[in-house]
Order: C-alpha cells, then sequence, then structure tokens
C-alpha cells in the first residue's frame, strides 16, 4: 500500500539522496511539522525531534510505493518499530498547514548533536 512520508534532509528534491526515493514516488507536496534539526553528522545528514514548542521545520510530502519505502527505510536504517538496530524511528505525524497525516523518520533525542537553526536543510547546506 502506497504511504505518505514527510521529508526534511537528504531525500529532498534535489538532494543527495532524492535518487532512492525518486523511482516510486506518486507525489511530492511541500509541508511543515514541528520539531528540532540536529546536524547528525557533521553536514552529512540531518535528524528531527518532534517538540510541540519547536521551530517549523521544512519539509516535502511524498506520496511513496511499498517498494520506495522499503528503499527510504534500508537508506534511513529503520528496520521496524522499535528494533534494537534502527538509527531512526518512523513514527506518525501531521502537517502542520493541511492537517495531513503521514510517517516521518526521527530520532527521540538529540544525541548531543548540533542544532541546525531556521528548521530548513537546504537553507543550512548553502
Amino acid at each position: 500500500m502506497q504511504k505518505k512520508i514527510f521529508v526534511y534532509g537528504t531525500l529532498l528534491s534535489g538532494e543527495r539522496n532524492h535518487h532512492v526515493a525518486a523511482p516510486f514516488l506518486l507525489q511530492i507536496e511541500p509541508g511543515r511539522v514541528r520539531g528540532r534539526l540536529y546536524d547528525a553528522a557533521e553536514g552529512r545528514y540531518p535528524a528531527l525531534v518532534l517538540a510541540a514548542d519547536g521551530e517549523w521545520i521544512e519539509g516535502e510530502w511524498f506520496l511513496v510505493t511499498p517498494e520506495g519505502v522499503a528503499k527510504m527505510d534500508e537508506l534511513e536504517a529503520y528496520f521496524g518499530p522499535g528494533h534494537p538496530d534502527n538509527l531512526y524511528e518512523r513514527v506518525t505525524v501531521r502537517d502542520a498547514d493541511s492537517g495531513q497525516a503521514g510517517d516521518i523518520y526521527v530520532w527521540h533525542n538529540p544525541r548531543g548533536c548540533p542544532p541546525i537553526p531556521g528548521g530548513s536543510w537546504r537553507a543550512y547546506r548553502k
């Protein structure tokens, strides 16, 4: 079954890992969620911690095929709910503007990584 997934980092259109999801995308829409963005790997990729009092995090909603979800899970080192080897967890979130629901890859805490101010991975990388 196809799935909505919010992306905010290297999977975004035009970013270095977009090619992983691109063949499986049925739709792309802009979106925002509340949280805090962190530089998880010295500028190589971000991580998001959901926070109701956080910044607006800019990203895109992907409508993706099951094959695409599997490829994205592989890239994000997500092996299933609560798996001990997960780098990220995949949880459900709502878009700040449209209210649509979908999944997002998140961390539950910042793990000592530096914050990315402004809520935009693209702006941070420039």
